[in-house]
């Protein structure tokens, strides 16, 4: 089976796998409704810490980095069904429901949502087509009412949720020195940086000399490549084990850098 198989592309999403494995997701664009069919997941945002078992359902924020840790647990493989909300269907189902957000929302950027029978039987009743993708396709129409679908589930198990849900504006300028220092082992665009702190490409840019005296580029690289040669030096560790976790996207081209950075390769410098 592919992992993960699209069900609707872009939309409807079955997730699979039978060994443990941690992710840097990055970059969280559109909120998510997540089941956990089987195994365990773990969800790591800069302040918030969920983790998910079976049959449990959880809602991730938009706009928001995090890291997964998915686990398979004895007895059971690791399974999801994902079903992303995208902004533009949202407020196609706040138009047609006449829906507005009371407040900004600022809540966890996840959730788990309490047991719900409704909502299980939504996701039982597209199951098939996950698990037999081969023989019985969903259409896009019949996806969008769908999620459609969901999303009423969502505002009738919890009404609380429409502000989560409903809530289109943009970040606040937030402290850009604190953010950055939290997440700069995320490997995400410049540009991606620049919206989660509330700011245009070049205020960014702008704000980001005046705050470090260098570029987002030069900072990223030399804060990435410090903290690898304190892994390495302090906690023995392998470089084929840290270089994702600290946002580099090829072990070449992390062994490259340190090099550059510091007379020898990784691997020499654990030597």
């Amino acid at each position: 089976m592919q992992n993960p198989t699209e069900i609707v592309p872009g939309l409807l999403f079955f997730s699979y796998l039978s060994a443990a494995r941690k992710e840097k997701v990055g970059f969280f664009g559109d909120s998510a409704l997540v089941l956990q069919v089987s195994g365990e997941m773990k969800f790591e945002a800069a302040h918030h810490k969920v983790t998910t078992k079976r049959g449990e359902l959880l809602l991730i924020r938009k706009n928001q980095l995090a890291e997964l840790t998915k686990q398979p647990l004895p007895g059971e493989d690791y399974q999801t069904m994902v079903i992303r909300l995208k902004e533009d269907l949202l407020r196609q189902i706040a138009l047609e429901e006449q829906i507005t957000a009371s407040t900004r929302y600022s809540g966890p950027s996840a959730i788990v949502l309490p047991a719900n029978d409704f909502l299980q039987g939504f996701f039982q009743s597209i199951m098939p087509y996950a698990r037999h993708p081969e023989q019985h396709q969903l259409s896009d129409t019949l996806g969008i009412l769908k999620v459609k679908e969901a999303v009423q589930l969502l505002l009738h198990a919890m009404p609380s949720l429409k502000d989560f849900l409903f809530d289109f504006s943009e970040p606040h300028k937030i402290d850009l020195e604190k953010f950055m220092i939290t997440n700069y082992h995320f490997n995400i665009t410049i540009e991606k940086f620049a919206q989660l702190t509330g700011r245009s490409l070049a205020a960014f840019k702008r704000d980001f000399q005046k705050t470090f005296s260098t570029s987002p580029r030069q900072w990223l690289q030399e804060k990435r490549l410090t903290e690898a040669k304190q892994l390495i030096e302090q906690k023995q560790l392998k470089p084929s084990a840290i270089y994702l976790e600290l946002g580099f996207e090829s072990l070449s081209h992390f062994s490259h850098a340190f090099k550059k950075k510091f007379g020898k390769t990784p691997r020499e410098w654990a030597l």
